[in-house]
C-alpha cells in the first residue's frame, strides 16, 4: 500500500508541475535564498514533524512516516528534484529545531498563531482545524461553552507547546492541566481514566474514535477555536516563502490538496500500518 501511496505523490508532482509550468532553480538562480541554497546543495529536504499526530503525520510498523502532511512534504521535495528527510521530534522542540536550521521547514499540524509569528514565518493556511474534548464523559465531550465545566476537580490533557495548552489555560484556567509530549500519551491517560479528557485538533479527536471503537470515547466535533493550520519557514528568507506560496497554491487550485485531505482524513484505511 505504501508503494502504491509514494507513486502516487508522484504522479501527484509531475502532472502539478506539468500545469504550473514551474522550472526547478539551480543553485546559481538561488543565491539570495539561503535555505535554498542549502536544499540544493545537499540535494536535501528536511522537514520537521512530530510523527504521531495521525491523520496529519504517523509513524508506521515499518518507521516511516506517512500521512498528509509526508504527502505533502515528498510533493516540495519533487518540485526541487531532492530527496526528503522527515526529521521526528517532539512538537514543543519544532520551532527552535527551525530557527537552529536543524530542518528546513515544519509541516506538523501547527497552527499560524501572532506569537509564533514573531518569531517564523508561515505560509497557509493549508487546512482549518479547531480543538474539541476527547472524553469518556459525554458531558464535557459535547460542551460548546467551555465555562459549563470550569471545576477544579476536572484533570485535563494536552499537547506541550501547542494551541491546546493554551486554550485549557485561558478558558479553563481552574481545572488541572497534564502537559504531554505528544498525543499518543494524552489519549492513553483518558483511556485509562487518569484525566477527564484531552483537548486536541478535531483531526486527532476523529482519529481517536476510529483507532478505538469500543474504549467508549465520545468527542463532538464543536470547533471550539479556529485552527489555521500552516507551515513554518525560516525568519529572513522570502524567496523560501514566495517557493512555497506559489506551490500550495497550485496544490490547492489545482484541487490536489483537496484530494489529499480527503485520501488521509476522510477514510481510516491507513489505520492498519499504524505501530
Amino acid at each position: 500500500m505504501r508503494k502504491e501511496n509514494r507513486l502516487l505523490s508522484w504522479l501527484l508532482v509531475l502532472v502539478l508541475l506539468l500545469g504550473w509550468g514551474y522550472v526547478v532553480p539551480s543553485a546559481a538562480d538561488s543565491s539570495s535564498s539561503p535555505v535554498i541554497d542549502r536544499i540544493l546543495k545537499k540535494k536535501l529536504l528536511v522537514v520537521g514533524t512530530a510523527g504521531n499526530m495521525p491523520p496529519l503525520n504517523m509513524t508506521a510498523k515499518d518507521g516511516t512516516v506517512i500521512g498528509l502532511e509526508p504527502d505533502m512534504a515528498q510533493m516540495m521535495a519533487g518540485a526541487m528534484d531532492v530527496e526528503l528527510k522527515l526529521k521526528t521530534m517532539p512538537f514543543a522542540d519544532l520551532l527552535s529545531a527551525l530557527q537552529s536550521g536543524k530542518v528546513d521547514m515544519v509541516i506538523s499540524g501547527m497552527t499560524m498563531t501572532p506569537e509564533r509569528n514573531l518569531k517564523v514565518a508561515f505560509v497557509g493556511p493549508y487546512m482549518i482545524s479547531g480543538k474539541c474534548f476527547l472524553s469518556k464523559e459525554d458531558e464535557i465531550a459535547a460542551t460548546k461553552d467551555p465555562s459549563k465545566i470550569v471545576n477544579p476537580e476536572i484533570t485535563v490533557a494536552a499537547l506541550k507547546g501547542s494551541t491546546s495548552q493554551y486554550f485549557v489555560e485561558s478558558a479553563l484556567p481552574q481545572a488541572k492541566l497534564i502537559t504531554t509530549t505528544d498525543y499518543d500519551e494524552g489519549v492513553k491517560l483518558v483511556l485509562e481514566g487518569k484525566v477527564n479528557a484531552m483537548v486536541a485538533d478535531f483531526p486527532l479527536c476523529a482519529v481517536s474514535l476510529l483507532r478505538y471503537p469500543n474504549a467508549g470515547l465520545s468527542s463532538l466535533f464543536t470547533r471550539l477555536t479556529y485552527e489555521p493550520l500552516g507551515i513554518a519557514l525560516p525568519a529572513g528568507d522570502p524567496l523560501l516563502v514566495n517557493w512555497v506560496d506559489n506551490l500550495m497554491s497550485a496544490l490547492d487550485g489545482s484541487g490536489r490538496l483537496e484530494l489529499l485531505q480527503k485520501r488521509w482524513i476522510e477514510d481510516g484505511w491507513w489505520l492498519k500500518e499504524l505501530q
